[in-house]
């Protein structure tokens, strides 16, 4: 009985353990493709920050150089 009860802990704790290294290897793949989509794809918090800045002063400029038509122009675009 000794030697059943020896395997069953073995084959329990085999099979754990090969759970456990399918799972870092997928959690490790998965950080790996996170980083790859990073560099690809991702920006910084900052360089959002600062392009969004850039959008809102880009439009204040124009809105302020924007010249206004007389109403019964009929080019006007109302």
């Amino acid at each position: 009985m000794d030697s059943n009860d020896e395997n069953i802990v073995k084959i329990a704790t085999f099979r754990k353990m090969a759970r456990d290294a399918e799972k870092r290897a997928a959690k490790a793949e998965k950080e790996k493709r996170a980083t790859a989509n990073r560099t690809r794809f991702g920006r910084s918090g900052a360089e959002k920050k600062r392009d969004k800045l850039e959008r809102t002063r880009a439009e204040r400029k124009l809105d302020g150089a924007r010249r206004d038509t007389p109403p019964d122009d009929p080019t006007a675009s109302e």
